[in-house]
């Protein structure tokens, strides 16, 4: 039996009396490389070249010598519109209508892609290319994301050669919970030149690396690179060297800037003349109603927010540069693109730490602009700025992320390609959808989608290629109608018989009944959907909303569901790691993320790790951390004495005492009791040793997750320097968790989640 069924040689008894034969080598060989750029929480107007006064000069000058797209839109939200990105298939019918945080039991959410819709690196690999993906991932289950697996919703189960960034919806980007491959890993302290370490420019110099490697031995094989940054998602970080660039940049205040940034945008073409500035949001408090400290808070989170922008844009700018230095620019397809609005989530004033906001505990805006201003934009925080600075990312549009109106689902999409179309710095107004990018992916690559891939029948692809617009700034749309949802909202836009584009939306508040009220829009003359027609022409809003629930059927968007802190309350399925109330791991264990460690939160538990004490050196170390410096845990000896800090968004409450550890085995208990007051135990054998009260309850202990023996990303605590490994052994830690969740608990839990795609 031939081990090629499709060897189409002769085979002799010997190689003298036989044929040999080579299968054609990929088509795709020489083909042109793809680099797909996503940034998140982007809005339509952040970049300099849609209307900003931000500093963005290299995505600048792909528009110049490319294209910009002021039609293009997306999901609303991260997970939705990447899977979209990814697949070509329209969010619901994947398996992904929200985050990838939860599976609700329907097949339209499912938290990773159906296998029934191949990627685009699945799909170019049989064409010779090389697939890279990095950065930003969340498009696999979150309680899949432990080293535990499984990993069929990982990068490299899903098409590409090489994976390098973190796997859930947001990490700090000093610290970043990374991932290699199908594996964690520690961050490095510094990058390879010394500079203090920065997420966004470890990807970009990976990427670097994988293309030089490729390009050096194999010059004749493509490329698709997915660089997703954490960039622009809270936590808004960056050098410090950049922070100081943007100080009082901002002074004048959103109001001001929003106008401005409108002006900008209608001068460059991004914006019709005549488009009508969408007033404040509902619970945005004009500028001129904030104190001075609401002010200089506001302020500075946009300055962070700007330094961060800056500092991802050059990391862009080296990226093509290199590119161009090795001859590769000319013939990449670069696209550059947002996946949802601006974020939504900082609130009305902004906030220095998300995590406060999640637990129910309100900042002291005054307290912060005379203790931690400076802080704003470094290791040190964790921010996101108010809605008034939101909006005026998303001008001259409604909303945000998670709505179905302009702010949340049109964005920023630039195109470059030198050798594939002639266009330079022109603007396209044809409506297009992160759909669409899959399938002109494709069509570059010279392929198609296929109606069987991995040996499973394919979903057809929903998206059509854009391609035909990159020189015909008159080519029709490629599609005629396009649903949105989002938790609830609804939307669509759609082609009249006349070739107007029209568009119907709503705004739905969670748990209310879906008889939401619709509104109708003129597209052709109300580029910012502030122009309600719904009650003069209520035909049509009826043959809107009619078209609205025929694509919902077809799609897989049924049923409606805007459940979020209900998904994470109930009770855990069989097969999942919290299917039960005992933690029991085996050091020396890998990294946890956040997703797949013990619910702590507002429960009482008991923390228990068995160690063996050695005679001939001295024992310190971190025995269990968890968190970051926003919030978390901290179960470490230092100095022979044990401590438990528990970090409650910066107040901390520690439980310390001597220990003399003798040689030999020993156990060493934390415990969490709730009462009056709350209180945490440490002890050693079976003794008690110290407690503390906890003045400050936290039920969501931040996105970074656990270690054991070791504090692997960012000490909660400053008493060290990470990742200060246990010097005994641990054998075992077992977390036991004595209460179920509260209500409360499971608040603080989806409040952070939501926040955190």
């Amino acid at each position: 039996m031939l081990s090629e069924p499709g060897f189409q040689g002769r085979i002799g008894r010997t190689h003298t009396e036989s044929q040999p034969w080579w299968p054609d080598p990929p088509a795709g060989l020489g083909g042109t490389n793809v680099v797909m750029i996503v940034l998140d929480d982007t809005g339509f107007a952040h970049f300099n070249c849609y209307g900003s006064t931000l500093a963005t000069p290299n995505i600048d000058r792909l528009a110049a010598g490319g294209l910009r797209y002021n039609n293009f839109h997306t999901t609303a939200l991260c997970s939705p519109t990447r899977a979209c990105l990814m697949s070509g298939r329209n969010h619901h019918a994947v398996g992904m209508r929200g985050i990838s945080n939860w599976n609700s039991g329907y097949p339209h959410m499912r938290g990773g892609i159906t296998p029934r819709a191949a990627t685009i690196a699945e799909l170019l690999r049989p064409h010779g290319y090389a697939t890279y993906a990095a950065g930003k991932w969340h498009l696999a289950p979150m309680e899949e994301t432990s080293a535990a697996g499984p990993h069929h919703n990982w990068p490299l189960q899903k098409g590409f050669d090489k994976y390098y960034g973190f796997l859930q919806g947001e990490s700090d980007q000093f610290s970043p919970e990374l991932t290699r491959d199908n594996h964690h890993l520690e961050p490095p302290a510094t990058m390879p030149d010394g500079r203090p370490y920065h997420f966004s420019e470890d990807i970009v110099d990976q990427s670097l690396g994988w293309v030089r490697d490729l390009v050096s031995v194999r010059p004749d094989r493509p490329f698709f690179l997915y660089l997703a940054f954490g960039a622009m998602h809270a936590p808004h970080q960056a050098p410090a060297d950049y922070l100081a660039r943007w100080k009082g940049k901002f002074d004048e205040g959103y109001d001001v800037l929003r106008e401005r940034w409108y002006q900008r945008q209608v001068e460059l073409g991004v914006v019709p003349a005549g488009t009508t500035q969408a007033p404040r949001n509902p619970g945005v408090p004009a500028w001129n109603d904030l104190t001075p400290n609401q002010k200089a808070f506001s302020c500075r989170l946009q300055e962070a927010f700007a330094a961060m922008l800056e500092h991802t844009d050059d990391q862009i700018g080296r990226l093509t540069a290199f590119l161009e230095q090795q001859h590769l620019l000319d013939d990449t397809l670069i696209m550059v693109l947002s996946d949802n609005g601006a974020s939504r989530e900082g609130g009305p004033f902004g906030v220095m730490n998300e995590f406060s906001f999640f637990n129910g505990n309100w900042e002291n805006v005054d307290e912060i602009v005379e203790h931690r201003l400076d802080d704003i934009g470094t290791a040190h925080s964790h921010s996101n700025y108010p809605w008034g600075w939101a909006q005026a990312g998303n001008s001259p549009l409604r909303w945000y992320k998670q709505n179905t109106y302009g702010g949340g689902v049109r964005d920023p999409l630039v195109v470059h390609w030198p050798q594939g179309f002639t266009a330079r710095g022109e603007v396209r107004h044809q409506f297009c959808h992160a759909v669409d990018v899959a399938a002109t992916v494709l069509h570059v690559a010279g392929t198609s989608a296929p109606t069987q891939a991995n040996g499973v029948e394919q979903i057809p692809m929903h998206g059509t290629s854009i391609a035909p617009t990159f020189d015909d700034a008159a080519a029709p749309p490629q599609r005629r109608v396009q649903y949105f949802e989002q938790m609830g909202h609804r939307g669509l836009w759609a082609l009249d018989t006349e070739g107007k584009a029209w568009k119907a939306t709503t705004y739905h508040i969670p748990g209310n009944p879906y008889d939401d009220e619709w509104e109708l829009f003129d597209l052709d003359a109300d580029f910012s959907e502030c122009h309600d027609l719904a009650a003069e022409r209520p035909d049509k809003l009826r043959e809107m909303i009619d078209l609205w629930w025929a694509q919902a059927g077809e799609m897989g968007v049924l049923p409606l569901d805007d459940r979020t802190i209900e998904l994470f309350g109930g009770a855990p399925r069989p097969g999942t790691p919290h299917a039960r109330l005992s933690y029991e791991y085996l050091a020396p264990i890998s990294h946890i993320p956040s997703d797949v460690c013990p619910p702590l939160g507002g429960r009482n538990w008991t923390l228990t790790i068995d160690t063996t004490v050695p005679a001939d050196r001295l024992v310190e170390g971190v025995l269990y951390a968890r968190g970051n410096h926003s919030v978390g845990h901290s179960f470490f000896i230092k100095d022979d004495v044990l401590h438990f800090d528990y970090n409650a968004l910066g107040d901390h409450y520690r439980a310390s005492a001597p220990v003399a550890l003798t040689p030999g085995e020993h156990t060493v208990v934390a415990r969490f009791e709730r009462g009056e007051p709350d209180s945490l135990y440490i002890a050693v054998d079976g003794t008690d040793l110290a407690s503390t009260p906890i003045g400050r309850i936290v039920r969501m202990l931040g996105s970074t997750g656990l270690d054991i023996g070791r504090d692997g990303v960012a000490p909660a605590v400053e008493d060290y320097t990470a990742p200060f490994a246990f010097t005994g052994t641990i054998h075992r830690a077992r977390f036991d968790i004595h209460t179920r969740a509260s209500k409360a608990d499971i608040a603080a839990t989806a409040a952070a989640e939501m926040a955190r795609e």
